[in-house]
């Protein structure tokens, strides 16, 4: 049902949108009312939604804005950007093993990272390695001590994925910022589901309101909740992903 209205959204406003030509990045949307949740929140999400939103209030990230060449400084936003969202759910988790699908300009990592404990380790993938991604702000140092790690994979492709199941399934914290093209992010839901986690993590997803992603964050049959307001002005939003309701 959902997909059949967004197309009808799209057929209907294709180049009739009007808004603010001073606003960039504005995309169409839809709203689903709650009774067409698949599943909602558990007390577990809850619980830390709340306290990594109180969290993130008092996370400053001047040094990471410093290190960037372009404007705006992302990391300082919030909310409307994720990013000390994502260093408050570092500190509430506390996970071991983070794994984030997408390095891009490093904004992410280096946020979780900042408050990651000593012995525990990021494994961000991406297809592009970090030196040869525009703007991005990771350096040398940034790796030095082993705590964040760049894999170059496309873990979309199950081979591949299942090469790298023995760091896949020991993670506790899971960062999902990937293409958003109605297709990638179902392959990676496909991928996860079948593993057998050792330990209970909790998954974030990007941009979930963005019109590809909204079908398949609706039809994710998890404990879930949009935090958007606390996150990403495009969506945000966290899955227990072994946990029940």
């Amino acid at each position: 049902m959902i997909k059949r209205l967004i197309a009808r959204q799209l057929k209907r406003f294709n180049r009739q949108i009007v808004h603010d030509p001073t606003i960039k990045n504005a995309q169409l949307s839809v709203i689903v009312p709650a009774e067409s949740w698949k599943t909602g929140p558990n007390k577990q999400l809850l619980e830390i939604s709340l306290k990594a939103a109180a969290q993130a209030v008092d996370v400053s990230h001047a040094d990471i804005a410093a290190k960037m060449i372009e404007f705006p400084h992302w990391p300082e936003m919030w909310p409307g950007e994720h990013y000390k969202l994502l260093s408050a759910l570092v500190q509430v988790i506390e996970p071991m093993i983070v794994v984030e699908i997408g390095t891009a300009t490093g904004y992410s990592a280096l946020s979780m990272k900042k408050f990651l404990k000593p012995n525990a380790r990021i494994y961000s993938f991406d297809i592009v390695p970090w030196k040869e991604f525009p703007n991005c702000i990771l350096q040398e140092q940034d790796f030095a001590d082993g705590r964040l790690i760049q894999v170059i994979d496309d873990l979309s492709v199950k081979t591949i994925f299942d090469k790298h199941t023995s760091i896949l399934s020991q993670a506790d914290f899971i960062f999902i910022d990937a293409a958003k093209d109605g297709v990638q992010e179902q392959v990676f839901i496909n991928h996860f589901s079948s593993l057998n986690f050792s330990s209970k993590p909790i998954f974030m997803f990007d941009d979930i309101r963005m019109m590809n992603m909204i079908d398949i964050w609706n039809n994710l049959e998890k404990p879930k909740l949009d935090l958007t307001f606390f996150g990403h002005w495009s969506g945000t939003g966290l899955v227990d992903w072994t946990g029940t309701k």
